[in-house]
């Protein structure tokens, strides 16, 4: 039995048969806006794209590893992240967000969160698991860390303190 809604005009276009969500088809349409405007070529957007999705948290333990072997290299890391990353062949577009470092201590245990949406460095890890990005984890990051931290298996001595930062 049809519902008589079939050959509507105003179905038109509404095909989701292309694969993409939602959110594809809102970056599709984002994207030719950003194009036709001038403010960039699909190459570009493209080029981003592929370096985000080369980037893996690999990357991340080759810069940690660099920084735990070579004080100089660590030093600067601290001061200065974005020029300490050219050195490894890491180059951040001028679009990334500021990029800080922090250092872990025998004293101070930092844990990154984004409380808003899922800041997080794709320049240099890749896209974020999606753990990071869920709502349960970015709540109970801030009001547990402890816990959470416990979760993925890194106990923490109660004379340690746990900062909890905000990338927002």
């Amino acid at each position: 039995m049809s519902d008589g809604h079939d050959g509507h005009p105003h179905h038109e276009g509404m095909d989701a048969s292309d694969g993409l969500s939602y959110y594809g088809r809102r970056a599709q349409a984002i994207e030719a806006l950003l194009v036709e405007k001038g403010l960039c070529t699909s190459e570009e957007v493209q080029s981003a794209m592929d370096n985000v999705e080369s980037r893996s948290p690999a990357d991340g333990a080759r810069v940690i590893a660099r920084a735990w072997a070579d004080p100089g290299f660590k030093a600067r890391l601290l001061a200065d992240p974005g020029s300490a990353l050219t050195e490894l062949g890491y180059t951040l577009p001028d679009t990334t967000p500021h990029l800080a470092v922090v250092e872990n201590t025998e004293q101070v245990h930092h844990m990154v969160v984004c409380t808003l949406c899922s800041c997080y460095p794709r320049t240099l890890l890749g896209r974020p698991p999606d753990w990071y990005k869920s709502f349960a984890y970015r709540s109970r990051a801030v009001v547990d860390p402890r816990g959470v931290m416990r979760e993925f298996g890194l106990e923490l001595d109660e004379s340690v303190e746990v900062r909890v930062l905000d990338s927002t």
